[in-house]
């Protein structure tokens, strides 16, 4: 647990980075543009989410846990995995690129109702190799658990990536926020590239080369389950916002949008921390019955802090509006109360899900992912139609308190 704490700290430092660089973004986005600009911003976010999850598919989790499990052995052990994941990603790229450019019109007309803005999808998918990249080198090192230097590759990328952003949205409005927010990912693929060109696991005869189909097997179930998150968590995003513009308008979206960037921030303190620390160890244990006692006393830990920080943002909601956005966002300050204690419940049903990557339980994953995503936009369509704004919230809440129960209930089975 001393382990867990110091990786928190580290991984602290890194997401206080990115929460004050996000929050100098955010407040930038909401001077420059609104609450309308919000929106539309936080629609592209779920786009390139989506696109970049299926990108990334092969070169996550999967290059995580099997560089953790083999790292002791050299990288020659390694690389049949590597190898498996490059090659994944190139026939995703091969058949997504030029599918995405052929869609693009419809696309950016089902987003933002206006096609003159299918350069955004383009943009996007052309870049998306170099998503990849960043991605599996911080795969690798996040499995040979090298954290410092996990840690403090993730700033410089923040650092250049958020300044390149920062400079796009002054120049250029609205068009550069959007542009910036396309490209971003790919810059921390090229800064993660050039840093790690002399590392002795950056060769390509690690990367490039025959590989056994039951590896490539493997890690296709891996990647399943990222492509399954890649179009359930951001595409119900999207369609949560699309009832809110249908239902309450393009302004109201983005008060709710505030609100859903704040909680994304805060939390990305613990999502980093779990994904450095808690992965790879859980993927090293043997046994239900240790995995299981590894959870328990992780949320003893992990479950006070969340709450601390929800109860924190809480109090200083309407700090955080003056500082974050403008007066125009002021009626957001009644949503947060929901919304965070939603947040709670989330990352603890988190907490007991993690084995279903771990242990690779693809059919779990992918069942509670599209099952429960589903449901969120089920339960916001009915309860914005009953409450409005304050709809999407309390869907928030009820969708994640069903799927904890839901997983509590069944950690055993997915956890061999």
């Amino acid at each position: 647990m001393k382990r867990l704490l110091k990786v928190t700290a580290m991984t602290g430092l890194l997401t206080l980075i990115k929460m004050a660089v996000g929050f100098v973004i955010v407040k930038v986005v909401a001077v420059y543009t609104g609450p309308t600009g919000m929106a539309m911003l936080g629609q592209v976010q779920s786009m390139v989410s989506s696109l970049n999850g299926l990108i990334n598919s092969p070169a996550g989790n999967g290059v995580v846990r099997f560089t953790a499990e083999n790292k002791e052995y050299g990288f020659d052990a390694c690389s049949p995995w590597w190898r498996a994941s490059v090659q994944w990603v190139l026939i995703i790229a091969t058949i997504g690129i030029p599918v995405g450019l052929l869609l693009s019109d419809r696309i950016a007309t089902w987003l933002f109702q206006d096609s003159k803005l299918a350069w955004v999808v383009m943009v996007t998918v052309c870049v998306l190799p170099l998503s990849a990249i960043g991605t599996l080198c911080n795969s690798v090192i996040n499995g040979q658990q090298l954290y410092r230097r996990y840690v403090s590759l993730g700033m410089l990328s923040v650092l250049i990536s958020s300044g390149v952003m920062l400079t796009m949205i002054t120049l250029y409005n609205i068009q550069g926020a959007l542009l910036a927010a396309a490209i971003q990912s790919a810059l921390i693929g090229v800064v993660m590239l050039i840093a790690n060109l002399r590392q002795p696991w950056l060769k390509v005869c690690y990367w490039w080369g025959d590989t056994d189909s039951q590896t490539r097997k493997v890690i296709g179930g891996y990647m399943l389950m990222a492509v399954t998150s890649a179009l359930t968590i951001p595409v119900s995003l999207i369609l949560v916002r699309s009832v809110l513009i249908d239902q309450v308008g393009w302004d109201a979206t983005g008060q709710w949008q505030a609100v859903w960037k704040i909680s994304e921030v805060y939390l990305s303190v613990i999502t980093m921390a779990l994904g450095t620390y808690y992965l790879p160890r859980l993927s090293s244990l043997i046994g239900v019955d240790a995995i299981v006692g590894e959870i328990h006393k992780t949320a003893r830990i992990i479950i006070p802090i969340v709450t601390t920080m929800a109860l924190g943002v809480y109090l200083l909601r309407d700090v955080a509006i003056s500082l974050l956005f403008t007066e125009e966002f002021r009626s957001a300050r009644d949503l947060f109360a929901i919304q965070l204690t939603g947040d709670v419940v989330k990352i603890a049903s988190w907490l007991y899900a993690y084995p279903m990557i771990s242990r690779g339980a693809t059919k779990w994953f992918m069942g509670t992912e599209i099952v429960f995503s589903t449901l969120f936009v089920f339960f916001s369509y009915v309860f914005v139609s009953y409450s409005g704004l304050k709809g999407v919230p309390l869907a928030y809440l009820v969708n994640y308190s069903i799927c904890f129960i839901f997983i509590f209930l069944n950690v055993k089975k997915f956890a061999r």
